[in-house]
């Protein structure tokens, strides 16, 4: 066998220490730290130390400064462990894993101590998201120089690649030119439960491949490798190859007698071979696997050529170096307290100083600080502030839609504010023209790391020039919706990654928002601030049917922390609200904001816009806080809250009511959410202005209240608490049907004739 040199020794005695501070983390927190509530706290000892060796090498061996790594969500013992000998973690929060404040249960940017680059825990999203944040880094180095050229890793088990959100991503066109994307997958064959019994890994450099990725397969160690070249290796090789997964992993289970009688499955070049093999060896050759050899992984990540996307298949076994290695339900076993002591008797450490880290004078407490001192990155600079507009002054006139109304504005900050403008970067999954982003697309030009030809331009039929160029300012992705809001995600995180904000807006179908919520939602969470503009929306869309309506959108602001929503009902809302979502991107204290946007056209006079400056100022002032009057009668005897494309039945009905003698209030809703955070803040429960209650829903005009909007009436329910007023919700609680949008509204129940009903059903 070949002798290991000075450094892959102390590279190997790091990895077994990486092995045992990621095993001694869970284990206290499961074994040793009390449990009050005598909850299971939970942590995954085995899949950790499937990706140990894998990360150890990457760490210490391989990364730069500039180098970003996104870690599979099980791993964060192991991406604990290495920031500890490094230096970037105080050994008190070794003890604290998923305790309230300490070490989450998954790598948190936000949330965790130490330094993490990209948060994990929802399948696939993490995964993806280093894909996002090189499309975010190029396009950012179109514009401000020194973002650096880093590799953008993702660390992720096999079973992760189940998830569609992966091949989603992976098959977008333009990832085949981000060649800094680097997947490196922990082959372990096993999912939660089970050995996957048909992972063939063929398959897998067969889908990559045809992606347009460079493929490393790093399956066998030194061990093996050396096996197979002797009389007898070949037919060791295809046994090992041709083998079930499950029957691999009851071999790693067995003792050399097992071995010798499993192995050879009737081949006597192949017990020949292993007879002359004394027990230890063989037992070692069948976990021999190149995961976990670290000479192996040095060569593969040495291989890696920068021209395109890389995966590296790296088989290894999970629970690697544990009691429990290998078996089918070890995914969230614990070592017992007496294979815990074993363990630290073969590691060389100690179970009553599981902390301790290297001499200082020793060879791997050296490396550790060199590899420190080599992945420091510089700070970089917040970019100076640059004041948004609030009003742009324009008053709109005629008839429009807000859909129409988010181009307008668009345009009109390219020369109101350049340089705020200068930083929007529109993103679509293959929506632009049909959501109104023809004009804006054309003033700045589509986002690509290289100009491509027009050939288009001197079409005199086209309408929407598609200029590709380094310098545009819209991303066109395929028809996926996580990857539009992974991109937004992380193009939303530049300010925090390298001082420099972009004002990310995302567009789509509103049918579509709930299916991106979940991992839009997630990068939220990890820092990134975003516009998400759904639109068209509702069941305004009426000749679309059931399948194209929205339902439950309406209500994300009320219920998704980080995110404030709006549903402006005229062009005018649109602008203001768009500008003061842009003003809350790209700073500490920002937020992110979701607009739910129509495409059905209304009369822009019912705005009723003040022409008095300081008027038009307490207008907008409402229409960003959640709500305005739109309509106030001097002897109101019920009160009408509306939102979005239903302010014309509402108006309506108003003037219906008055008809008979009923005057009615008409209350233009713009932000549910913001009236409910108001609510709160005035009842104690949350901190906040709750001024907008008062000059909305007064207490001397507090009257029965119809509520109704183009989506599920629970969403604006609660108006009725502010002044704790009898009330009629209306609005869209069931499936669709194609139609008129007067026999859809009819067929919903919020039409005019149903406004007017329920609020004469409140006063009789």
């Amino acid at each position: 066998m070949p002798v290991q040199s000075s450094v892959d020794t102390t590279l190997a005695e790091i990895e077994r220490r990486v092995l045992w501070l990621s095993t001694a983390i869970v284990h206290h927190a499961n074994r040793v730290r009390p449990s009050v509530s005598g909850l299971k706290v939970g942590g995954h000892q085995a899949s950790s130390a499937s990706i140990a060796s894998i990360m150890t090498s990457l760490w210490f061996r391989h990364l730069g400064p500039d180098d970003r790594v996104s870690v599979k969500p099980h791993a964060s013992p192991v991406l604990h462990a290495i920031n500890y000998l490094l230096g970037e973690l105080d050994e008190r929060y070794l003890t604290t894993l998923r305790e309230f404040g300490g070490l989450q249960s998954y790598p948190s940017r936000a949330k965790d101590p130490d330094p993490v680059d990209y948060a994990t825990g929802s399948v696939g999203i993490g995964a993806t998201a280093p894909i996002w944040g090189a499309l975010a880094r190029r396009y950012l180095a179109s514009r401000a120089p020194g973002v650096g050229t880093g590799r953008q890793y993702s660390l992720l088990g096999d079973a992760e690649l189940d998830e569609g959100a992966c091949w989603e991503a992976i098959l977008d066109p333009q990832i085949a030119e981000l060649g800094e994307v680097v997947w490196i997958v922990d082959v372990n064959r096993q999912s939660l439960d089970r050995v996957v019994p048909n992972l063939v890994a063929h398959r897998l450099q067969g889908m990559f491949t045809a992606a347009g990725w460079q493929v490393i397969t790093l399956k066998y160690g030194r061990l093996l490798t050396e096996l197979f070249e002797r009389p007898g290796g070949a037919d060791l090789r295809d046994r090992i190859d041709t083998m079930p997964n499950p029957e691999y992993q009851r071999l790693i289970r067995c003792d050399a007698d097992e071995l010798r009688r499993r192995l050879p499955s009737g081949s006597e070049s192949i017990a020949a071979l292993i007879a002359d093999l004394d027990d230890t060896t063989l037992v070692a050759a069948i976990r021999n696997l190149g995961g976990h050899d670290l000479e192996a992984l040095d060569e593969a990540y040495s291989a890696i050529d920068d021209t395109r996307p890389t995966v590296v298949l790296a088989y290894t076994i999970k629970g690697h170096g544990l009691p429990t290695a290998g078996h089918p339900q070890n995914h969230s076993a614990l070592l017992t307290a007496e294979q815990y002591a074993e363990l630290a008797d073969a590691l060389g450490t100690d179970v009553d100083a599981p902390w301790a880290t290297f001499a200082p004078d020793s060879a791997a407490a050296m490396l550790c600080a060199e590899a420190a001192k080599r992945l420091r990155r510089q700070d970089f600079p917040q970019a100076p502030a640059f004041p948004v507009p609030t009003d742009i002054g324009r008053t709109p006139a005629g008839t429009g839609t807000t859909q129409q109304a988010l181009g307008r504005t668009l345009l009109d900050l390219t020369r109101a504010a350049p340089e705020v403008a200068g930083r929007i970067v529109t993103v679509c999954p293959d929506v632009s023209s049909s959501t109104n982003l023809g004009g804006w697309v054309n003033k700045v030009g589509v986002w690509a790391a290289t100009e491509r030809p027009d050939w288009f331009a001197d079409d005199g039929e086209t309408i929407l020039h598609w200029r590709e160029k380094p310098t545009g300012q819209h991303v066109e992705l395929g028809i996926a919706e996580t990857n539009l809001v992974g991109l937004i995600g992380e193009l939303g995180a530049t300010w925090s990654r390298w001082g420099q904000p972009l004002l990310p807006i995302g567009v789509l179908y509103d049918p579509f928002v709930q299916r991106a919520l979940e991992p839009w939602s997630f990068g939220m969470y990890a820092g990134g601030q975003s516009i998400l503009i759904g639109t068209p929306s509702g069941v305004t869309l009426a000749p679309e049917g059931g399948a194209h309506q929205s339902i439950t959108t309406p209500s994300i602001g009320l219920e998704q922390p980080g995110c404030v929503s709006y549903e402006p009902a005229f062009a005018i809302d649109t602008e203001w609200t768009l500008l003061a979502s842009l003003a809350a991107l790209g700073k500490p204290d920002g937020h992110s904001a979701y607009l739910r946007l129509s495409t059905r056209p209304v009369d822009q006079t019912l705005a009723a816009v003040p022409t008095d400056p300081a008027a038009r100022e307490r207008r907008r002032r409402q229409v960003v806080a959640g709500a305005y009057p739109l309509r106030r009668h001097e002897n109101p005897k019920v009160t009408i809250a509306t939102m979005g494309a239903m302010v014309p039945e509402a108006l309506a009905a108003a003037d219906r009511l008055a008809e008979q003698g009923v005057g009615a209030d008409v209350v233009c809703v713009t932000s549910p959410g913001l009236l409910f955070a108001a609510n709160q803040a005035r009842l104690g429960r949350a901190e906040g202005p709750s001024w907008i209650l008062d000059q909305v829903f007064p207490a001397d005009r507090a009257t029965p209240l119809v509520t109704v909007l183009d989506g599920h009436p629970h969403t604006l329910a609660f108006l009725a608490t502010i002044r704790r007023v009898p009330s009629i919700p209306l609005g869209v609680s069931g499936f669709g049907q194609s139609g008129d949008l007067a026999d859809v509204y009819r067929y919903h129940g919020i039409d005019t004739d149903s406004v007017v009903a329920a609020a004469l059903d409140l006063l009789h």
